[in-house]
């Protein structure tokens, strides 16, 4: 197990040594100088040179990848054009509101989609099994834009139950910040309910069918027992799996999601930096976002390898 898990974080580290490439040089190959869009068409030639020596995009573009990435192992993701604060600041102010509504959207999604997905299962062929396979298709082929659009329109604009948008601090008012967290919450959690839900009908009707569950049921073990020891048990891995995969996809879904319901997490960050040509702030978003990424898969390559040790034993050459 030791050496996988080192196996697993090498690899992590590695891609995430990628992403802060790839992050770095996509957003340099982006047409335009940033400084001169950013200060506008009235800053005079002095100003927009000053501006560039003081965030080192003069020097050779090797020097400024070497330096950033050294900035970014420092944590120095350096500052805001548009606000002149530090970019590492403003993600860590940002950080925990967006950690927040992803991980209950998670939680949202694993209990609805899960048990939603085992019940179809058990009832192949069936009114529940069909309702399900609609469901899902239908809620995965809506996009999150609209779902809470609708959302708002239902439960904020026509019956009242839940504030439209806006964001207060748990400490400040947590009845009313727990409010404001469940449409977006929601919203973000219904694509990866349904994935899991078709994901979890898909791993345990493969699970019913091999011969140690019906030998299980042969030896007379109740229903519930051969479910939870054997079927549960060995449907985690593809579950889990799905999850850390559509953990990036709730975080790339959280920029619509928090800008619909004004919520001021990374995302919203992100949005509002490539509307002002923030390019540092940008690059920032996008670096940490693609980390939360990374961490979850390797979280969910743990949980696989605890579920089912025989991923973590090294293949035979």
């Amino acid at each position: 197990m030791l050496e996988y898990l080192i196996r697993r974080l090498a690899i992590a580290i590695v891609l995430a040594i990628g992403a802060a490439t790839l992050v770095f040089m996509l957003l340099h190959a982006v047409p335009g100088d940033p400084v001169r869009i950013f200060l506008g068409d009235f800053a005079t030639e002095a100003q927009i040179q000053a501006v560039r020596h003081q965030m080192g995009l003069d020097r050779p573009i090797l020097e400024q990848y070497i330096a950033w990435l050294l900035g970014v192992a420092r944590g120095d993701l350096g500052r805001s054009l548009a606000q002149n604060a530090p970019v590492t600041t403003m993600l860590m102010q940002r950080l925990p509101r967006t950690l927040e509504l992803t991980l209950v959207s998670i939680l949202l999604a694993l209990i609805v989609g899960i048990p939603l997905g085992i019940g179809a299962a058990l009832n192949r062929g069936r009114a529940p099994d069909v309702l399900l396979t609609l469901g899902a298709l239908g809620s995965l082929s809506v996009p999150v834009y609209v779902s809470g659009t609708v959302l708002v329109l239902i439960f904020a604009v026509g019956l009242h139950w839940l504030p439209a948008s806006g964001y207060v601090e748990f400490q400040q008012n947590p009845a009313r910040h727990l409010a404001l967290l469940i449409a977006p919450a929601i919203t973000l959690a219904s694509h990866l309910a349904a994935s899991l839900a078709r994901m979890s009908r898909s791993s345990v009707l493969e699970v019913i069918g091999q011969d140690y569950v019906r030998t299980a049921r042969g030896k007379g073990l109740a229903e519930a027992a051969v479910l939870v020891r054997h079927v549960l048990r060995n449907s985690l891995v593809p579950i889990t799996t799905t999850v850390g995969v559509q953990a990036g996809n709730l975080l790339g879904g959280a920029v619509i999601v928090e800008t619909i319901f004004a919520w001021p997490g990374l995302s919203s960050l992100m949005f509002r930096g490539i509307q002002t040509h923030d390019y540092p702030v940008v690059q920032g978003c996008v670096l940490l976002i693609s980390a939360l990424f990374i961490l979850f898969t390797l979280v969910m390559d743990v949980v696989n390898a605890i579920t089912d040790p025989r991923l973590a034993r090294p293949v035979a050459a």
